[in-house]
C-alpha cells in the first residue's frame, strides 16, 4: 500500500472514530438535558422528542425509522459518502440512546427542571453541546441526519435554493408545535428558539475553527524587503501585483498575504519598519489548501 493510500485510510478511520464519539455524546446529551425537560430541540429530533413526551415512544426508535430510509435514499440519489457516514452517526446515536434509556440507571445525572431548577439551563447546555457535535460531524464529512437529508434532496433538485431555508422552516414548525404539546405554554417555544440559536452559532464556530485567517493587502515602495521579511519571520509568502495610484498615477507594488490570526501583531511590527507602506487588513472566513508555512527546497 502506498504512503498516500495509508494516509487516506488513516484519515477515514479517524473520521469514523470522531463520528461514533459524537453520536455517543449526543445520545448522552439527549438523555441528561433534553428528554426529561419540557422543551423540544430543533430539527426532526425535536418532533421525535415531542412524540416521546406524548406517547412514550423512544427518540431512538423514531430516529432509526426516519433516518435509515432517508440515508439509503440519499446514498442512491445524492451522495453515497455523506449518506453512509451520516447513517453511521444516526444508528450509533439511536442504539446508545436506547441503551441508556433501558439498561443504565441515569437518574443521578439527569437534569430535571420540574423540581424548581432553571428551565433555561437545559436548552443552553444542550444547544451548546449539540452545536459542537454538529460542527465536528460536518468537519468529518457527515451530519446528524434528519433535516440535513431533506436539505440534500432539495439542494440536488434546486441547486440555487438554500438548505438554510429548509432547516429554518422545519425549526419554525417544531417551535410552533411545542406550544400545543407542552400544555399551551409559550416557554417551550422560547427554549426551542434558544436551543436552535446556540446550536447554529456553536456549530458554525466549530466548522470554521482553525480555518479563519487575516488577509493583508500592502501598498509599498519596498516590495522585495517587505516580502522577504514576511517569508523569513512569518513563514508565509506574498503575491506581488503591479498597481497604479488613482491620484498621482504613479506605479506601485501591492503585496497580498494571508496569515494566521495570531500573526497579526508580528505583521504590524514588520510593516512599522517601512513608514511609507500602507496596508489594509480583512478577515478571511476560510482558507482552502496549505497556507500555513512556506516550503523551502
Amino acid at each position: 500500500m502506498s504512503t498516500q493510500a495509508k494516509k487516506k485510510a488513516l484519515s477515514t478511520v479517524v473520521d469514523y472514530a470522531v463520528i461514533v464519539a459524537m453520536a455517543a455524546l449526543m445520545a448522552l446529551n439527549y438523555q441528561v438535558f433534553i428528554l426529561h425537560n419540557a422543551f423540544a430541540p430543533s430539527g426532526i429530533n425535536g418532533l421525535a422528542t415531542m412524540i416521546q413526551y406524548l406517547f412514550n415512544f423512544s427518540v431512538g426508535y423514531f430516529s432509526l425509522i426516519i433516518n435509515v430510509p432517508l440515508a439509503i435514499a440519499c446514498a442512491i440519489f445524492v451522495d453515497r459518502r455523506f449518506a453512509l457516514r451520516t447513517m453511521v452517526f444516526t444508528v450509533v446515536f439511536s442504539l446508545i440512546l436506547l441503551f441508556l434509556q433501558n439498561c443504565v440507571d441515569m437518574s443521578r445525572f439527569i437534569y430535571h427542571t420540574d423540581d424548581g431548577r432553571s428551565t433555561l439551563l437545559a436548552p443552553v447546555v444542550a444547544g451548546t453541546i449539540n452545536g459542537y457535535i454538529y460542527g465536528m460531524t460536518i468537519r468529518h464529512g457527515a451530519s446528524t441526519g434528519g433535516t440535513d437529508f431533506i436539505g440534500e434532496f432539495v439542494h440536488k433538485k434546486y441547486p440555487s435554493y438554500s438548505m438554510t431555508h429548509v432547516v429554518f422552516g422545519v425549526n419554525v414548525v417544531i417551535a410552533c408545535l411545542s406550544y400545543f404539546v407542552y400544555n399551551y405554554n409559550i416557554e417551550p417555544v422560547a427554549l426551542c428558539i434558544i436551543y436552535a440559536l446556540l446550536t447554529t452559532v456553536v456549530s458554525d464556530r466549530c466548522v470554521h475553527s482553525g480555518k479563519q485567517a487575516w488577509k493583508v493587502e500592502m501598498i509599498t515602495a519596498h516590495p522585495e524587503e517587505v516580502s522577504q521579511a514576511v517569508i523569513r519571520e512569518l513563514h508565509h509568502s506574498t503575491t506581488i501585483i503591479q498597481v497604479e495610484g488613482g491620484f498621482t498615477h504613479q506605479g506601485r507594488t501591492m503585496l497580498i498575504c494571508v496569515i494566521n490570526r495570531h500573526q497579526i501583531v508580528p505583521m504590524e511590527e514588520i510593516l512599522s519598519r517601512f513608514p511609507d507602506t500602507f496596508a489594509c487588513v480583512s478577515m478571511v472566513s476560510e482558507t482552502v489548501g496549505n497556507f500555513r508555512r512556506v516550503k523551502r527546497r
